[in-house]
Order: C-alpha cells, then sequence, then structure tokens
C-alpha cells in the first residue's frame, strides 16, 4: 500500500485532535466527514492516524493532545508521516502533564491490546487481570510483590500470601493483603476500587505514612493533591472482568466514551443525544453488536463513515 500524503496525515491529525480532545459540535462533525469522503486518499490518511492513536487510548486527555501535536511537528514532511515514524516522534517527546511516556507499556512485562482482555497467574497465588490496552511490569521477592502499572486498568487478587502485595500507579502506591481490588487511570488521578480486604493509600513514596485505608464496597480517586470519593456515573466497574459492559441510567455519551476504549477508532455522540440515559449489560467481545442494540432501545442512528469512524445522532 502506498504510503500517505504526509499532508493529509497532517491534516488527519488536526481532525483526530479535535474530534476527540475537543468539544466538537455538530457542525465540526459534518465538516470533518466531508473532508473524510473527499477522496479514497483522504480516507486512508485517517486509516493511518486512527490506528496509531490505539497507542494513546488509555493516556490522559492533556498528555494524548502533546503527544499527537508533538509528532506533528517533529516528523519531517520530506519523509512523509508513517505510523511508526509519527508513534516514534511521539515517544521521543518531554511529555507534559502526567510526566508520562508510553516507552514504559511499550516494554512491560505483560500487556493487551484494544479490546483485549487478560489474565496473569503468578507463582505466589495471585492473580491479574488486564483490561484493554493496558500494561504492567510484576516484580516478586522474599520480601514483597510489587505490580508497576504503566497503562490502563488492573483487576487484582491478592491470594492468601503473606507477603505485602504492592500496586503502584503514577499518583502513588497502594498496599494490600487478601484482597480483591481494581486499579484504573482516570485523566484527574487513579481510580481505586476494592471489593474485599482493605488497600491503603501512600503517596509517591511507600515507606512514608499511609494516607487513608480504603474498604470493601469503597471507592475513591487519588492523585498527588490528595483522596476524594469518586464520581459515579452508573457504571459498574467491575463488570469489564466478566466481559460485559453494564450501565444503570448512564448518560449516553459517558457510555459511548466507556465503550471507546475496546473499540479502534473514535465513537462521536451528538449533542442532541448525549444526554439520554443507557441501562443495560451487554457483551464487550462485539462493540458493533453493543452499538446496535442500544440504538434498539433509543431513538438514535449508528452511522458508520468508516471502520474507524462512528457516528451516533439522533433518530431522523
Amino acid at each position: 500500500m502506498p504510503s500517505s500524503d504526509p499532508r493529509l496525515v497532517d491534516q488527519a491529525i488536526q481532525w483526530m485532535i479535535k474530534l476527540r480532545f475537543n468539544s466538537a459540535d455538530d457542525a465540526s462533525t459534518t465538516a470533518f466527514e466531508k473532508w473524510l469522503q473527499t477522496s479514497a486518499a483522504h480516507q486512508e490518511a485517517w486509516h493511518r492516524v486512527a490506528t496509531m492513536n490505539d497507542d494513546f487510548n488509555q493516556l490522559s486527555a492533556q498528555v494524548s493532545r502533546h503527544a499527537l501535536t508533538g509528532a506533528r511537528h517533529r516528523i519531517s514532511r520530506r519523509e512523509g508521516l508513517k505510523v511508526l515514524g509519527l508513534f516514534a516522534g511521539a515517544a521521543g517527546l518531554t511529555w507534559l502533564g502526567r510526566d508520562y511516556t508510553p516507552l514504559p507499556a511499550l516494554l512491560a512485562d505483560y500487556r493487551t491490546a484494544v479490546g483485549e482482555r487478560r489474565w496473569v497467574a503468578l507463582n505466589d497465588g495471585s492473580k491479574v487481570q488486564l483490561n484493554s490496552a493496558s500494561a504492567i511490569d510484576i516484580a516478586l521477592n522474599a520480601e514483597g510483590r510489587l505490580v508497576n502499572l504503566h497503562q490502563g486498568e488492573i483487576l487484582v487478587n491478592t491470594g492468601g500470601d503473606l507477603r505485602p502485595f504492592w500496586v503502584h500507579t503514577r499518583d502513588g502506591y497502594l498496599r494490600a493483603l487478601d484482597t480483591r481490588l481494581l486499579v484504573r487511570e482516570e485523566s484527574q488521578g487513579t481510580l481505586l476500587a476494592v471489593q474485599k480486604g482493605a488497600v491503603a493509600v501512600f503517596a509517591d513514596s511507600h515507606d512514608a505514612s499511609a494516607r487513608q485505608v480504603i474498604k470493601p464496597g469503597e471507592q475513591v480517586l487519588f492523585n498527588r493533591s490528595g483522596i476524594r470519593p469518586s464520581p459515579t456515573n452508573g457504571l459498574d466497574p467491575w463488570a469489564w472482568s466478566d466481559g460485559v459492559i453494564s450501565a444503570q441510567n448512564m448518560r449516553l455519551d459517558d457510555f459511548l466514551v466507556e465503550l471507546g476504549r475496546y473499540r479502534n477508532g473514535l465513537v462521536r455522540c451528538s449533542e442532541a443525544v448525549a444526554g439520554l440515559r443507557v441501562s443495560g449489560t451487554y457483551q464487550l467481545d462485539d462493540t458493533d453488536q453493543v452499538l446496535k442494540l442500544v440504538a434498539q432501545s433509543l431513538p438514535i442512528d449508528v452511522t458508520y463513515r468508516s471502520r474507524y469512524w462512528v457516528s451516533v445522532s439522533a433518530r431522523v
């Protein structure tokens, strides 16, 4: 397949930034669709950028925006913006926002692709499940056990081993013992939910005093500034472990953002239907079927502009 025109790839990157990270109104969506349908070359450029964008799906919005923007400026137009070159340029940036680089995730002990979930059984009897587009390193020794979350979301069953079990995130350390916990990166911090046992939250250093102990049934969002109860939007945070997305009176735009974590490309929601409510449990292995089922229960149309571009709007 011939390389995409670097000028068109540059335009596609600009559209990716606008549509994914800004508040794109219906006029912007229409303008993008017009650009996309201009020619097969435009569609090929979008395909390349949408595929590359999967590597940034689990980063915070601010960091991802800097990656895409920086890559656009760093790579020579004369050489063309090939997908691998674009990603290499992004990986070489001094990242802003959360001081995060994707390189450790690429080199991690265990990682999952978009839409993939994976159980990892450790020789101490503990188990770690990785959600879509996640990456971890694991270290076990006589003194303790450590899982380093580089990207995404994990569910941990620590087992009965008496050695301390630590989870390290970009926002601090978690210490658990005989615990079932869920840890997820969010744009505003790290989400922690506890189903069994108790988890102590520490700041940047695990040898400091615990900031707070989280008990079963509790769910918090923490960062370097503090710990607060995590806002709920109707999503069951544990459901993905069973291969489903489960919502209770959840806003449609929030639901589609969550569903988008499990598929390549973008799912855009019109402002006119963003506030509609979704309730139900849906299988994650077929996100197209999920979109079809939601469209059957709500007055919406789901339009596929391409494999990597889906629009959800009011039914006409």
